[in-house]
């Protein structure tokens, strides 16, 4: 089955991005994996995910310098950041740039399923997994 849209996931850390690809699970979406930022950039150069969930601390770029590369280069890809310092100046910074919206880590399942179904303009499937 070929679905019509395609979400990055962007996080060095393993266990967080199964996290976050086992609450889309059902969706009907297209997952591409990174696992540093310079990886991440190739795919949304290459691809132009629907939307990126970023990690703001990978190696070779932030989710910040990320968020800020979409938007300089116009890709038009809606980013969503997720941090384990999600302080209020981190939070600052990465709405300034461009971010949708910015997740504690682990994020909060119905809160992110929620705002991913925002960001593709499509209904929220039932069920979802906790981090």
């Amino acid at each position: 089955m070929a679905f019509h849209r395609r979400v990055l996931v962007a996080d060095d850390d393993s266990d967080l991005r199964s996290c976050v690809i086992d609450l889309l699970r059902g969706w009907e979406l297209a997952i591409v994996q990174a696992e540093s930022g310079t990886e991440a950039l190739e795919i949304l150069r290459r691809e132009r995910p629907s939307l990126a969930l970023l990690d703001m601390h990978m190696p070779g770029y932030t989710g910040l310098e990320l968020v800020s590369f979409v938007r300089k280069e116009t890709l038009a890809i809606p980013c969503i950041v997720l941090s384990g310092d999600a302080t209020d100046a981190v939070r600052s910074m990465a709405l300034e740039e461009g971010a949708l919206a910015v997740f504690r880590k682990p994020p909060e399942p119905r809160l992110l399923r929620a705002e991913v179904a925002r960001a593709l303009g499509m209904p929220m499937p039932p069920g979802g997994f906790a981090c």
